[in-house]
């Protein structure tokens, strides 16, 4: 039987819609008109979303990072682009199945587990995709400084360059999706290009000397991974984007897994050609001392060109705003979804005209300029880029945890259709997510997962006032409580 097309009417149990009660502001349905506006994004621009979301200017500071554990870095990179291109998978095989698929990894959580779980899911992603801009900003900020020659910037000068890369692109999602589209496009192209020259050209002028021993951590091998996975998967995260963002792809059961998956093998293998050109292209001592690599890089290249370094500085901020772009609409979509399902404060589903969730987008860009605004007062250099990249990548990893035991959950139940070396093969993707998910928790280190569980805390606090909120409404059961005690006195009397 073949799951249910965009125009069957499926029941609230199947899609994990609210009961009755009084609708969120943006849950009237949208004009065909309006709903051809709203998917506005085809297999091409899906791609394109999933690749700007995944290079971003993370690529471009990723080397420096990964120096620092030594060349077992770029081992560990292939490692956790495995894992990605399998999660992709999964997220295609899931919006499949999960026939209310809007906003992704919290629709698969919520669909299979309830609302309960489809909030934790929706919480930890969304503060990882707005946390996410944060860390891109801040490397960002870096080739801003290159290319304009900025050599000792105070904490507040460079965040008010942050305040531009966070901003700029908060107002290009404002105008509209077809709007945002197109700009996603013209970044990709305009930054995959150079990559793809330093990934290749670049091996011409490698110098073997310059390669780093395979562990420079300083400590055990198990230390050199734990340095080099967090960056590794934090400029992986957007393997999911087409998933979140499947109200505005186009045919998305289709689209939506072939988009996830093209787009990741693409920015693997470049990951892969790049970060390896770099390490040859500058000595060890240099690149685990700058937050601006490939300006070496390409200076190594054109050792007599005063332009090379500017040049690629001014790609890394391209690539920088395209990534921006494309996380802001994720943010936005990610918080439109739950509130649409009345878990998420009903501001956030509020849309224009156009379908524009204007209110995530302001949200969603407020709280990383304070979140900038803290470190830049508190830290500088490598050590801002770094902290937020520990604390994206664990609150990350539990919504791919959970969307993975979810799909599992449906392959060993009753309800699957699948038989044979299919069967097996779909428990193979769900089962080496699982322990992918919980292998990059794991490496993550103590005090970065510490943060996340104070994080998840503070969401179930604000849990509690929605979910009694949706009981007095009449939008969630209300648990039966035992009738009150009789009072003391009246025992007595009676005895």
């Amino acid at each position: 039987m073949s799951a249910p097309s965009e125009e069957t009417i499926v029941p609230p149990a199947a899609t994990g819609a609210r009961p009755p009660g009084r609708p969120a502001p943006s849950d009237q349905p949208l004009s065909p008109r309006n709903e051809e506006k709203a998917r506005a994004l085809g297999l091409t621009s899906a791609t394109a979303l999933v690749i700007g979301s995944i290079v971003g200017t993370g690529v471009f500071t990723m080397p420096a990072v990964l120096a620092g554990a030594g060349t077992m870095g770029i081992v560990v990179l292939g490692v956790i682009a495995v894992g990605a291109m399998l999660l992709a998978v999964l997220f295609g095989q899931l919006t499949k199945r999960v026939p209310n698929s809007d906003g992704g990894l919290y629709a698969y959580s919520r669909h299979e587990f309830g609302d309960f779980a489809g909030y934790l899911v929706g919480w930890c992603y969304w503060i990882q995709s707005w946390a996410g801009n944060a860390a891109i900003v801040s490397s960002w900020v870096f080739y801003v400084d290159a290319l304009f020659g900025f050599t000792h910037p105070s904490g507040m000068e460079n965040w008010g360059i942050a305040m531009v890369g966070l901003w700029v692109p908060a107002i290009v999602n404002l105008v509209g999706v077809r709007q945002m589209a197109w700009f996603q496009n013209i970044t990709v192209v305009l930054k995959f290009l150079p990559l793809l020259f330093v990934g290749i050209v670049g091996w011409f002028f490698i110098d073997k000397a310059n390669f780093g021993p395979f562990n420079a951590s300083g400590g055990s091998l198990y230390s050199g991974i734990g340095i080099a996975a967090g960056v590794a998967l934090f400029s992986f995260i957007g393997v999911e984007a087409a998933a979140v963002t499947a109200k505005r792809v186009k045919n998305p059961r289709v689209n939506v897994g072939r988009a996830s998956l093209l787009g990741t093998a693409l920015s693997a293998i470049l990951y892969v050609l790049v970060t390896a050109a770099v390490m040859g292209l500058v000595s060890h001592h240099t690149l685990v001392n700058t937050g601006s690599p490939f300006v070496n890089a390409f200076e190594s290249i054109f050792p007599h060109e005063a332009w090379a370094g500017k040049f690629i500085a001014a790609v890394a901020v391209i690539s920088g705003i395209g990534a921006l772009n494309g996380w802001t609409l994720i943010v936005t979509e990610t918080s439109r979804a739950i509130a649409q399902d009345d878990l998420f404060p009903r501001p956030f589903a509020w849309a224009d005209r156009r379908g524009t969730a204007w209110f995530g987008i302001v949200v969603g860009t407020v709280l990383p300029s304070l979140l900038m605004l803290w470190r830049y007062n508190t830290s500088a250099g490598l050590t801002v880029f770094t902290y937020l990249v520990d604390l994206t990548v664990v609150t990350v990893a539990i919504p791919y945890f959970m969307s993975a035991i979810a799909q599992l959950t449906f392959l060993v139940s009753r309800r699957r259709r699948v038989q044979g070396w299919q069967l097996a093969r779909d428990l193979s993707v769900a089962g080496a997510s699982v322990l992918f998910s919980m292998w990059v928790t794991f490496a993550s280190g103590y005090q970065v997962v510490y943060q996340a569980l104070v994080v998840i805390l503070v969401g179930l606090i604000l849990y509690a006032f929605l979910n009694a909120r949706r009981q007095r409404l009449g939008e969630a059961g209300e648990p039966v409580d035992l009738p009150p005690e009789e009072p003391a006195a009246e025992l007595s009397t009676s005895a």
